[in-house]
């Protein structure tokens, strides 16, 4: 059984991407794929090394955990924490846990570096569990929260008229069946403002778009969610052949559309 940081048992909520499903795993691959390049160039700019003790929250399927262990090696440690710590893999220095960061406490002033990817959208109590992140940073350490603003991402090239309505439609009941589960999917914009509220100083947020074509990391990201989230697009009203329709508009080489807006922000806690 998992346990938490203080080795008590843990329940932690079901988010809409569920660590239990058995499409996690290519779910966490195609986040890799898209992210892990940007993530990790990233944290290495805050010249993180031997020696140092690094938090990566929510951390899925933890290809970014078992890199910052590498970073660290040999006398720093990394922990990864998620509520379902079931796909993190083993690596040197690398300590697994269980941890809600809403409910569950952190050790103040632990970590000189704590990473987030696509955590805090999820959370109501955003505002806190930010405040908490902050508290366990030791003075100068760096957090970096890595968020999707996925209320952009406006179409390019459509084989025609008929596929640009399916991939509206498609684009639209995402984005409501993200809002139902409680995720904020504009968060990444308000991301900069809340760390410096939060009382990081230096914050430094960068913002990237792509162009997802097919075969591209984005290209497969959304694809995998029309099976991944299957149950809840046909919640939103989408059919199982419309379904079927987007992920092969999705591999047509005529497809082009923009990426939704990915954020990377960083601040320092004085």
């Amino acid at each position: 059984m998992s346990t938490t940081l203080s080795g008590q048992p843990a329940a932690g909520p079901r988010y809409v991407f569920d660590n239990d499903s058995a499409h996690a795993p290519d779910q966490h691959r195609c986040l890799a794929d898209l992210l892990d390049p940007i993530t990790t160039a990233r944290l290495a700019a805050t010249g993180v090394t031997d020696g140092w003790h690094c938090l990566d929250v929510g951390a899925g399927g933890g290809s970014v955990a078992v890199w910052l262990a590498g970073q660290v090696a040999p006398s720093g440690r990394v922990l990864a924490t998620d509520i379902k710590p079931v796909r993190i893999p083993a690596a040197p220095g690398l300590r697994v846990a269980r941890h809600d960061i809403v409910r569950d406490p952190l050790p103040e002033a632990g970590y000189d570096l704590i990473h987030a990817r696509l955590v805090l959208r999820h959370l109501p109590g955003r505002s806190a569990a930010l405040g908490k992140l902050v508290r366990a940073l030791r003075p100068g350490g760096w957090l970096q929260v890595d968020e999707f603003d996925t209320s952009y991402g406006p179409p390019l090239l459509m084989p025609d008229a008929a596929a640009q309505e399916l991939y509206g439609t498609f684009v639209a009941a995402r984005l409501r069946l993200m809002e139902r589960a409680g995720v904020d999917p504009t968060w990444g914009q308000h991301a900069p403002a809340a760390m410096r509220r939060a009382g990081l100083v230096g914050v430094d947020p960068q913002v990237r778009l792509q162009v997802w074509r097919a075969g591209s990391p984005g290209t497969r990201l959304l694809a995998h969610s029309t099976r991944h989230l299957r149950d809840a697009f046909v919640a939103e009203g989408m059919t199982d052949q419309q379904l079927a329709d987007v992920r092969a508009l999705l591999a047509d080489p005529a497809f082009a559309a923009v990426s939704c807006a990915i954020y990377s922000v960083q601040g320092r806690r004085p």
